[in-house]
């Protein structure tokens, strides 16, 4: 049976939209593309007229501004040798929160680095909630290179200095320390911190998200290394001082002791060792003691060795005809309600010979049959008292009594060097005008280019008497003759003091004290030793400091090629003590 075809289906027509429905969608599409066309504009904007800010905004994320260390000054002696120098090292620090979680890795990381893995576990999980830790400081690039290339995330490196002294120990307390940073913590490394750190560079890098160098674009400042600073110590007599010196403290039993040598011509400090020292290149377990630089910042009685600086007043008051003899007897005097007392009876003295004899009832007798304070005035004009102006950190000025202090007793002890304290360097620095026809010349530690302008405190003709007086004190049969030096000439004091304790002078404790010039004919050479409570038999500054003195000079005048001045066998030093 046929079937009839099926009529077409016309498609079914949408209803009609509403009124409502059309002003919607109109509005709708508006507000589309509305804001196709903000967004299609910001972006030209962005990209043709406002370029800079998504330039910024990228290079915030990407760029960064790194320190360039600047090397710090050399420190060098006189002649050019190092004494401080500065070598790169490399500093490792971390993110924390980039750092791997894999036992491995960190294994590996912590053998690199030299630690113990539980320590170093401890560690980043202390500064788990931070960006920045260190992992080692300051290691060598060749160590720090092998930690990097485990290729470990997080790990990051920084470019830095350390100080390394050749000399260790030797100069240590003059030249002083820096710390982890690189900056002056004691000594001239403090003093000259500005001069020495130099101002560090900037440079502009590409970094990535982890801050991972990617680039470097460019140097926006240039390091500005620090100054080099040339020292008057010569290197060759600072090891001689500083090894004669560690012998007699150590032969003595002694606490401690300083040394300085210093030209009698300019003032310069050619040798400042102390005892006890420190090893500046390790730290570890330093003793704080060894950290002074006691020939500067300590101060003590001086005793005996001020007794030719006292003389020079006396002498120029004109009350003291070279003729003048004063009775010593019986060894002791009463003043106030205070004994003084000399080693032995020595009866009748010249002026000469109450140096020679170091007598305290001399001194005294003299400057007793004066009205003016011209000792303690001679003192404060050879600087005593005052900051020497070095310029080094913590400098003593010492002290002397106020005059309206002053009794009969304490104006006699001023003139055989007690009731005064002052530093060895001072010391040495008065002791120039006896060498310089009367004038003093400051102490310097840095190399000057010329010798200074001296300060006139003693009169000539009364500077060279008494070199001449201290000339007898360092003779065959003296006290001091174990100061002498084969071949040459040499004016000197000894001085034994009694330490103080907290109950006053201590009965059987001592400070040793030579200061010698040589040689006479032309001073070239001061010297100032200081033993601190020798233990041993003998405690006198001839039987302990003088031959320190001795050693010391002798070799520092043939090491600087000065002539001999004396006839060989003329009072040739002795080895018995006094």
């Amino acid at each position: 049976m046929s079937q009839s075809p099926r009529p077409a289906v016309s498609p079914r027509k949408p209803p009609p939209m509403a009124p409502m429905g059309k002003a919607r969608y109109r509005v709708m599409m508006t507000l589309v593309l509305v804001g196709l066309a903000l967004l299609a504009g910001r972006i030209v904007d962005l990209h043709v007229f406002d370029r800079s800010f998504l330039q910024g905004q990228g290079d915030a994320r990407t760029l960064r501004v790194d320190a360039i260390p600047a090397h710090r000054g050399m420190i060098t002696d006189r002649h050019g040798d190092p004494l401080a120098i500065s070598t790169p090292v490399v500093t490792l620090w971390a993110n924390p929160q980039d750092l791997p979680e894999d036992g491995i890795q960190r294994l590996q990381l912590a053998r690199a680095l030299g630690q113990d893995l539980d320590a170093l576990n401890a560690r980043i999980e202390r500064y788990r909630d931070r960006e920045f830790m260190y992992l080692r400081r300051r290691m060598t690039p060749e160590a720090a290179q092998r930690v990097l290339d485990l290729r470990v995330p997080g790990v990051h490196k920084r470019e830095e200095y350390k100080r390394y002294y050749p000399t260790g120990e030797v100069i240590a307390q003059l030249i002083g320390v820096t710390n982890v940073d690189d900056q002056g913590q004691e000594g001239l490394e403090l003093a000259y911190q500005p001069y020495l750190a130099g101002v560090p560079g900037r440079r502009r890098v590409v970094k990535d998200r982890r801050g991972r160098l990617v680039r470097d674009l460019e140097v926006l400042r240039e390091a500005e290394p620090g100054g080099d600073l040339t020292l008057a110590i010569d290197q060759r007599l600072q090891y001689m001082a500083y090894r004669e010196l560690k012998a007699a403290v150590d032969e003595n039993d002694a606490d401690g002791g300083v040394l300085v040598m210093m030209d009698a011509k300019t003032g310069e400090v050619l040798a400042m060792a102390n005892q006890p020292s420190y090893n500046p290149n390790n730290r570890a377990g330093i003793d704080p003691q060894g950290l002074r630089n006691r020939a500067i910042v300590d101060v003590f009685e001086p005793g005996s060795v001020m007794k030719p600086l006292a003389m020079s007043a006396l002498l120029e008051t004109g009350q003291f005809p070279p003729d003048t003899v004063v009775d010593t007897s019986p060894g002791w005097m009463r003043i106030d309600r205070f004994t003084i007392k000399d080693v032995s009876n020595n009866g009748e003295l010249s002026l000469a010979g109450i140096l020679r004899k170091s007598s305290n009832i001399g001194m005294a007798k003299l400057t007793l049959q004066l009205d003016d304070p011209v000792v303690p005035e001679r003192y404060r004009a050879l600087g005593f008292d005052q900051a020497p102006g070095t310029g080094f950190p913590g400098e003593a000025t010492g002290s002397l009594p106020a005059p309206v202090r002053w009794s009969s007793s304490q104006w006699a002890a001023l003139s055989y060097g007690y009731g005064l304290s002052v530093s060895a360097l001072q010391l040495a620095s008065a002791y120039t005008a006896i060498a310089n026809h009367g004038e003093r010349l400051p102490p310097s530690l840095l190399r000057l280019a010329q010798p200074p302008r001296g300060e006139p405190v003693i009169r000539p003709d009364v500077a060279d008497r008494v070199l001449g007086m201290m000339d007898e004190v360092v003779a065959p049969g003296t006290g001091a003759r174990r100061g002498l030096v084969p071949g040459y000439s040499v004016a000197g004091k000894t001085g034994t003091v009694r330490k103080t304790g907290g109950s006053g002078y201590q009965e059987d404790a001592y400070r040793s004290l030579f200061v010698g010039i040589a040689p006479v004919s032309d001073p070239r050479l001061i010297a100032v030793v200081m033993i601190d409570h020798p233990r041993g038999d003998a405690y006198y500054g001839g039987a302990i400091a003088a031959p320190v003195f001795s050693r010391v000079a002798g070799n520092a005048l043939r090491i600087l090629d000065v002539p001999p001045d004396r006839v060989a066998g003329d009072r040739e030093p002795v080895d018995d003590a006094t």
